[in-house]
């Protein structure tokens, strides 16, 4: 039977500031013992949870059961990902960032700002902001009059939080809490594909800009190398550099950075942890019908 260093016994009611800290337990207790398959049993005992209680935690997180994301976990399904990657790039990475195509069932479209507007740090640009609750934590939202500029994990659940996060990026940027109009892209990010169209307004290099349009083309369920990307974009040299604007994303899940795994079927390598990386994944491939 697996073993592990448990996290501490819940208390009678579930604490929700805890509900995160537990699924990845969970998450990482399963990929520590995915060779021993443990069962709800073994995954409840380790939260210190009922299985129902476990049950309802990590399917509410993860979008799928613990059984169907241990599955997920195995080598095996990371190969079978990996096997349309080139198919997928080949067709979908002609579009150019001019293009209003659809990219993806999301609807997503890609604004990229101008160099001025980069140069003056945001100057003249007003910013929509505020932090909402997500499956996998809080998370900033930052929209333009021209599309969302920011979607990114934060600590604390605090409208601030989205302020500061805009700030940092566009630092001479009128900057002003708005919860009802940030909600969209949050709704759209986590809830089902094709829930409605998204605009982007991002800001990045030449290069940046051409591997985020890549990923758009990369759809739910499955996944890419950083080596193909760079294919792709003929750049067959510049997988690092590749990497590098992968990991620069400025707009979490809309831009499925998450996508993106190593050649070997490694998941490591995501700027909001590879807990989060884990789920996204194990959700849209749940979702796609490949996740069991």
């Amino acid at each position: 039977m697996p073993t592990a260093t448990a996290i501490p016994a819940a208390t009678a009611e579930l604490d929700p500031d805890l509900d995160l800290a537990r699924v990845a337990a969970a998450i990482r207790f399963l990929d520590a013992h995915r060779g021993e398959q443990p069962g709800l049993a073994e995954v409840a005992r380790h939260l210190h949870l009922s299985e129902s209680h476990a049950h309802r935690l990590f399917t509410a997180h993860a979008g799928t059961s613990p059984k169907r994301f241990l599955r997920w976990l195995t080598a095996t399904a990371a190969r079978d990902l990996l096997r349309e990657r080139r198919a997928v790039l080949d067709v979908t990475t002609g579009t150019g960032l001019s293009s209003p195509g659809r990219l993806h069932d999301l609807m997503v479209t890609v604004d990229a700002l101008t160099p001025g507007e980069v140069a003056r740090g945001g100057a003249g640009l007003t910013v929509r902001a505020a932090t909402h609750p997500s499956p996998l934590g809080p998370v900033a939202v930052g929209i333009t009059g021209r599309g969302v500029c920011l979607l990114r994990f934060v600590d604390g659940s605090d409208h601030d939080a989205a302020v500061e996060a805009v700030r940092r990026e566009w630092p001479a940027a009128d900057v002003v809490v708005d919860v009802p109009g940030t909600a969209a892209p949050v709704a759209a990010a986590f809830g089902p594909e094709g829930s409605g169209p998204v605009s982007l307004a991002v800001a990045g290099t030449n290069l940046q800009l051409k591997v985020w349009e890549a990923l758009l083309t990369v759809p739910a369920g499955q996944v890419t190398t950083y080596g193909d990307l760079a294919r792709a974009l003929e750049r067959p040299t510049a997988a690092r550099a590749v990497a590098s604007a992968v990991a620069a994303n400025p707009v979490a899940v809309l831009i499925p950075c998450h996508r993106v795994i190593r050649g070997t079927g490694a998941l490591a390598g995501y700027r909001w942890g590879t807990d989060r990386k884990r789920v996204l994944l194990a959700r849209e491939a749940a979702a796609a019908g490949s996740g069991g």
